[in-house]
């Protein structure tokens, strides 16, 4: 069975840092940066490989601006 993993971008200059991507992180792959944007907010940020690709991130997100990309990993 193929493996299936995530890649988050996020345009943290648009982001206002309202963590309702965190929160819906289950792989807990997003948290809130301690720097601020241009805007002076805390954005959200990637913080490790372990997104799955399920997107719930870019779903909640009110600012529409998280793209997520789902790899399909083959078995060898």
């Amino acid at each position: 069975m193929a493996k299936v993993k995530g890649e988050i971008i996020i345009d943290f200059q648009r982001c206002k840092g309202c963590e309702l991507c965190i929160e819906s992180c289950p792989e807990e792959t997003i948290a809130l940066s301690l720097s601020i944007n241009q805007k002076g907010y805390k954005y959200a940020t990637v913080v490790n490989q372990s997104c799955t690709g399920c997107a719930n991130c870019a779903l909640v997100c009110p600012e529409a601006i998280i793209i997520v990309y789902r790899k399909v990993l083959k078995k060898n």
